[in-house]
C-alpha cells in the first residue's frame, strides 16, 4: 500500500513538472514572438525614414532631401530659374522682379507665387508654401541661409559660371529629370564644335567683345564670366588684354573700349538696371570716341541678343547666346 502511495506521488509530481516545463515554454513563445514583433515594427520604421529621405551631392556637399521633390521654392538663384526653363520644373515659389515674374520664366512660372524680390526672400511666404526643397543662392549671407533651412532643406546655388553643369544636374536629380539634363548638355557640346569650326578661321584675327551697361556705365567682366564663358571658354575665341585684366565686373571707359576697339561687340543693357541713366544705351552708341570703334563701322554692334535678365552662365543663357552667335556671327 505504502509503495503504491510512493509511486501515485511521484507521477503527480512528474505531470507537475510537466505543466511547469510547458507554461514555461509558451511564455518563452509568447516573449519571442513579442520581440520579433517589434523587431519588425523597428525595421520597417526605419525603412520608412530612410525611404523617406535621401542624400545628393552637389559641389562637395551632401543635402538629405525628400525622396520625392514636388514642391520646389526658388529664391536668390536667378541660375536655378533659368535651369529651370530649359529643364521645364514648375516651382511653388519663385523670384519676382519689381513685383511681378519676368516674361523670361513665364513658361514655368504658371503655378508659382511670389517669394520676393532677388536679393528680399519673404520668409513668411516661402513657409506658408511649405517646399519640399528651398534653392536659395551663395550670394545669401548665413543669416538668410539659416532662415531657410528652419524652413526646409535648403541649397544654395553656385552663382559661379562655371559651375553651370552642376547646377543644372542638381536640379535634374532633384526631379528626376536626369536624362533630360544630359540631352541638353550632349546637344549644346555638340553645337559648340559646330559653331567652332566655323568660326576659328572666320574670326582668326578678330575680336569679339561683350559688355553691360549698369547705371550709366559700361563694363567688362573676366574671361570666365558672364558672356566671356562662350566667347573664350568655350569657343576658343582670343580674349582682349581688358578682359584678361579683368579681377570682377569691372568698368571700362570709353576711351579704353577703343583702345580694345572689338570688331564685334555684344551689348547687354537693361532699363532696370540704368533707372538713374535712362538715355545711357542711346548716349553711348552717339559717343563720337565709340563710333570710330571697329564694330560700330561695321555694324557688327549686337544689342541685348539675351533678354538682359539673363544670367549668362547658366545652360538657359549658353544655349540662347550660342544661338545668337551662330544667327549673328556665323554669315
Amino acid at each position: 500500500m505504502k509503495k503504491k502511495f510512493l509511486f501515485i506521488s511521484f507521477i503527480a509530481l512528474f505531470m507537475l513538472l510537466l505543466a511547469a516545463c510547458g507554461e514555461k515554454k509558451a511564455v518563452e513563445e509568447e516573449s519571442s514572438a513579442d520581440t520579433t514583433k517589434e523587431e519588425v515594427t523597428q525595421t520597417k520604421e526605419e525603412s520608412t525614414n530612410e525611404n523617406g529621405t535621401r542624400t545628393l551631392e552637389y559641389l562637395g556637399e551632401r543635402y538629405e532631401v525628400p525622396e520625392k521633390v514636388e514642391r520646389i521654392v526658388v529664391t536668390g538663384a536667378m541660375e536655378a530659374m533659368e535651369d529651370m526653363v530649359v529643364l521645364d520644373v514648375h516651382p511653388v515659389g519663385a523670384i519676382a522682379v519689381g513685383g511681378k515674374f519676368p516674361e523670361l520664366y513665364a513658361s514655368v512660372t504658371d503655378k508659382a507665387e511670389s517669394i520676393g524680390e532677388k536679393i528680399k526672400p519673404n520668409f513668411e511666404k516661402i513657409l506658408e508654401l511649405d517646399p519640399d526643397v528651398i534653392l536659395g543662392s551663395t550670394k545669401f549671407p548665413e543669416e538668410v541661409q539659416s532662415k531657410l533651412e528652419k524652413i526646409a532643406p535648403t541649397i544654395l546655388v553656385s552663382h559661379i559660371s562655371t559651375n553651370w553643369e552642376s547646377n543644372l544636374k542638381l536640379l535634374a536629380e532633384l526631379t528626376g529629370k536626369q536624362a533630360d539634363a544630359e540631352k541638353i548638355l550632349s546637344t549644346y557640346k555638340a553645337d559648340i564644335e559646330t559653331a567652332k569650326a566655323t568660326l576659328t578661321e572666320k574670326l582668326q584675327d578678330q575680336k569679339v567683345a561683350a559688355i553691360r551697361i549698369r547705371g550709366g556705365q559700361a563694363y567688362v567682366y573676366p574671361k570666365e564670366v558672364f558672356l566671356n564663358a562662350v566667347l573664350y571658354g568655350e569657343l576658343g575665341l582670343a580674349v582682349p588684354d581688358e578682359v584678361a585684366k579683368a579681377k570682377s565686373q569691372e568698368a571700362i571707359s570709353v576711351e579704353q573700349l577703343a583702345d580694345m576697339n572689338p570688331d564685334y561687340l555684344f551689348v547687354q543693357f537693361s532699363t532696370d538696371e540704368n533707372a538713374d541713366a535712362p538715355n545711357a544705351l542711346e548716349d553711348f552708341k552717339k559717343n563720337p570716341i565709340i563710333q570710330n570703334i571697329n564694330a560700330f563701322n561695321n555694324d557688327q554692334v549686337f544689342v541685348n541678343v539675351l533678354d538682359p535678365l539673363m544670367e549668362g552662365g547658366p545652360a538657359y543663357s549658353r544655349i540662347k547666346f550660342l544661338e545668337a552667335i551662330q544667327q549673328n556671327l556665323v554669315k
